[in-house]
């Protein structure tokens, strides 16, 4: 048998509970915060034409609604992730998607988001995020994605 629960001590005038902070709740630092930031998706996903780098107009406004999230939580750098669909080379995919970050990168810099905290990288081909083989699912896959980065 488990032994009973401690009675919480209660403010009388107030009516809330005492709420000590747990050994848990105090190491919540800034990775925990990353975390949850990305898993509710806060930074959006821009998307991209076929065999292009150039920012449509849906990318230029998801850019400027991921600057001020970036701006407002600045203690984070980010990864800037380019994807391509699975057509072409591993190679040409590779190069393709770096390209595809480095139009997000220097948007948002000229946004007024500091370079220096935005990293990017290509997955290339390698990670879709649909797995078909049409042109829906391949107009999912030709994406950037923002991560943020709790270093």
């Amino acid at each position: 048998e488990s032994p009973a629960p401690k009675a919480e001590k209660v403010d009388e005038t107030t009516g809330f509970q005492e709420v000590k902070p747990t050994a848990e709740s105090v190491a919540e630092g800034p990775s925990s915060l990353a975390e949850k930031l990305n898993t509710q998706r806060v930074l959006k996903t821009i998307y991209f034409d076929f065999d292009k780098y150039d920012l449509r107009t849906d990318a230029v406004r998801g850019l400027g609604d991921n600057a001020e999230k970036m701006k407002q939580y600045s203690q984070f750098k980010v990864r800037i992730e380019g994807h391509c669909d699975e057509r072409g080379t591993v190679e040409y995919n590779l190069a393709l998607g770096e390209k595809r970050a480095r139009a997000a990168r220097d948007y948002l810099a000229s946004l007024g988001v500091p370079a220096s905290r935005l990293r990017i990288i290509s997955f290339g081909k390698e990670r879709p995020v649909d797995p078909g083989h049409n042109e829906d699912a391949w107009a999912k896959n030709r994406r950037d994605e923002f991560i943020f980065l709790a270093e």
